[in-house]
């Protein structure tokens, strides 16, 4: 059997999904000549051009029309095959990619447990704050934070986001305590860029459900990861917003108070995702299954106030 040149082949499937080069080399991470050199190769190969090379625009000939359907479905069944090999006890680490704050305040202390469940599978934790292809390469499901709206994949909702102002109990007391929302004028007010990268601002909706939206504040002390946020409100440095998930374990130690009841609930959560299919694989379905279970339970917890 004499097969084509394989690079090729898929270079010319990603140039004929966008018809376009240019998008086609930044897809795969290559230059524009490459992929044109590629396809070159290829038509050469076969002996008939596949595109024709406008002034301003790429489209197919009839020959790259009749061509690309069994290149498709080639590919597909490819990635299918792969997929199900995969599935196989043992077949490979199973790699998890989270938010460096959830991993650490909220993931790692309980993968224990799924160690103890699943000692059969080698976990591998991606602490990222890229949005890492999943499915696609390495990593095989991910946690994420946002409103569910990522292309290409499963995104399954584990916990809808509630928010509500956190701080050291040293602020209650001493001179000018924190005794209602007006009193936070004379404190600073923590943030983190994990919510302000993905446009989210949730002080101003506070403030306002609150009744104090027009209160001037001290400037805001800004932290790149929300754990390094709680860190600082337990260290006594301000108050910041913070939710069950992230805080949820420093309140119960009493590192962290919750000084109003006031809380806001919000369009946005934590979410499991993963490739299309991917629970096939009996390492993604375990950890999807446990962490399911422990959302359960925490949610639990918290209603009774465990």
């Amino acid at each position: 059997m004499r097969l084509p040149p394989l690079k090729a082949v898929r270079y010319f499937e990603c140039a004929a999904r966008h018809l376009s080069f240019t998008k086609a080399a930044d897809e795969l991470a290559v230059t524009h000549s490459a992929i044109s050199h590629q396809i070159k190769a290829l038509e050469e190969w076969l002996g008939v051009l596949l595109f024709e090379r406008g002034a301003r625009a790429l489209s197919l000939t009839e020959a790259g029309r009749r061509y690309l359907p069994p290149v498709r479905s080639a590919f597909q069944l490819l990635a299918e095959s792969a997929a199900e090999l995969r599935a196989f006890p043992g077949a490979g680490p199973l790699t998890v990619s989270a938010l460096p704050s959830l991993t650490s305040k909220w993931l790692v202390p309980r993968l224990h447990d799924f160690q103890m469940r699943h000692p059969e599978i080698e976990v591998r934790i991606s602490a990222t704050d890229r949005l890492d292809p999943v499915g696609e390469g390495d990593v095989d499901i991910g946690i994420r934070y946002g409103r569910g709206l990522w292309p290409g994949v499963e995104a399954e909702l584990l916990l809808q986001d509630e928010v509500f102002p956190i701080c050291s109990p040293n602020l209650l007391t001493g001179s000018a305590p924190l005794r209602e929302p007006k009193d936070l004028v004379g404190f600073k007010l923590i943030s983190d860029m994990d919510w302000r990268r993905a446009h989210f601002d949730f002080w101003p909706r506070w403030l306002s459900e609150a009744g104090v939206p027009g209160l001037e504040l001290k400037t805001n002390l800004t932290f790149n990861y929300s754990n390094l946020m709680i860190q600082a409100a337990i260290d006594g440095l301000g108050v910041a917003l913070g939710n069950t998930m992230l805080a949820g374990d420093d309140i119960k130690s009493g590192r962290l108070v919750q000084p109003f009841q006031q809380t806001v609930k919000l369009d946005t959560g934590y979410y499991l995702i993963y490739g299309k299919g991917a629970l096939r694989q009996t390492k993604v379905k375990a950890f999807r299954d446990w962490i399911v279970a422990q959302i359960e339970e925490f949610q639990r917890k918290e209603a009774a106030g465990a």
